[in-house]
């Protein structure tokens, strides 16, 4: 009877605030530090959620215009005199300059007299082309941005991304055929051998050996993308030149096989650590029941390890689809053709290589910004695409579905 009194303290100490089942003391005033620590990881996990955000709201932000058809890219427009822009509203000169709300809010008259100068400039140099009626075309439009159009010169409709010149041309399903054409080569050549590599790290191959491989495979992955794009572009270039024979030295096929080194380190680290998660009682299983080690793995141990290894390529494209610097010194024009000899300029390479050269505001820098905002959009749909395909074979393999 003595202890009943001793035994209640204790539950009632055990329920009480800040106080753990088996009795361990929790919060911030228990343990401040651990509680600070779990703080700043939370702050950190949203700080990353927030900048993506952030990111993804400016990328947008800039090229909004063009979503809802506020650029105009003619190059024959209605020309008017000094005095005739200074007889305009605010909100009418603002619309003739292109200026969007906060840049028209942040100029003195100075600058606003200046960007008039340059306009009357601008447009008197357009004037010698707009018997081109070519030059009376908004390219930055989505019927141009999409669709074939016959421009003067060409035999046909054509799509065409060609932003120089007194007729800038913005068709972009060029550069998303380069993009997917690039990115499928570099699968192609990167996931046989980095599943291939996994499986027999994984299952087959000695422990010595796979202390000395796996870590050479993974240090791949810390190669700079400039030293892979260099050694592509001197060394990988003119061999592939010579075993076929084509003739244009940079093209898809060149980008796409740069692109799989720096993809197989990435599908490899994820698809070994799938293969190696599986219990090891399956393999030994299928080895009593008379099994090769080679059929364990490739009919045991590979479908269990399904989803983690779709996750591996699926990760893979992403990295592949956005990479800049290999495609951007291994590719050179964007032609509108899905043989893998024909050059291909991806969406990545053609921002880094442009967006230097345009105007702050003008319609190439919001076309650029456009393609941005598509390509962020894409990676987004694809990872929440393979997310939903691999709780679908979680599922199944579960017997859930």
């Amino acid at each position: 009877m003595r202890d009943e009194p001793q035994t209640a303290a204790a539950m009632k100490s055990t329920h009480s605030p800040g106080v753990g089942w088996m009795g361990v003391r929790r919060g911030h005033k228990a343990r401040p530090l651990e509680w600070i620590v779990e703080k700043l990881i939370l702050l950190t996990a949203l700080s990353a959620i927030l900048m993506i955000l952030l990111i993804f709201f400016f990328v947008t932000r800039e090229a909004w215009p063009v979503f809802t058809g506020n650029v105009n890219s003619a190059a024959a427009v209605e020309q008017m005199t000094m005095e005739e822009m200074q007889k305009l509203s605010p909100a009418q000169l603002q619309k003739y300059l292109e200026l969007s709300d906060e840049e028209f809010r942040g100029m003195d008259q100075e600058t606003i007299k200046l960007l008039m100068e340059v306009k009357l400039e601008a447009m008197a140099e357009a004037k010698a082309h707009s018997e081109n009626p070519d030059a009376k075309i908004n390219t930055a439009s989505w019927r141009y941005l999409l669709q074939p159009y016959q421009w003067q010169g060409y035999e046909k409709p054509e799509h065409i991304w060609q932003p120089v010149g007194n007729i800038h041309k913005y068709n972009i399903i060029p550069l998303l055929i380069g993009s997917l054409k690039v990115s499928f080569i570099a699968l192609a050549a990167s996931v046989p051998m980095a599943l291939a590599a996994a499986i027999y790290i994984s299952q087959l191959a000695p422990g010595r050996v796979r202390e000395v491989v796996k870590p050479m495979i993974e240090l791949m992955a810390g190669i700079p993308s400039v030293v892979l794009g260099f050694f592509a572009l001197i060394v990988m270039a003119g061999f592939l030149q010579k075993i076929f024979g084509y003739p244009t030295r940079l093209n898809a096929l060149l980008a796409g096989l740069a692109l799989s080194l720096a993809v197989i380190p990435i599908i490899f680290s994820i698809a070994e650590d799938a293969l190696t998660s599986v219990p090891r009682s399956y393999t030994q299983g299928a080895l009593a029941l008379g099994a090769s080690k080679w059929q364990a793995a490739w009919q045991i141990v590979l479908p269990a390890a399904l989803p983690g290894v779709f996750a591996a390529v699926v990760l893979g494209f992403g990295r592949a689809i956005g990479e800049t610097m290999i495609v951007l010194m291994t590719s050179t024009a964007s032609v509108m053709s899905w043989s893998i000899f024909e050059s291909a300029r991806p969406i990545t390479a053609t921002i880094a290589a442009e967006m230097a050269e345009t105007v702050f505001g003008g319609h190439h820098y919001r076309v650029l910004f456009m393609l941005g905002a598509l390509l962020f959009a894409f990676t987004f749909l694809l990872n929440l695409i393979g997310d939903l395909i691999i709780h679908r074979l979680k599922g199944r393999l579960e017997g859930k579905a």
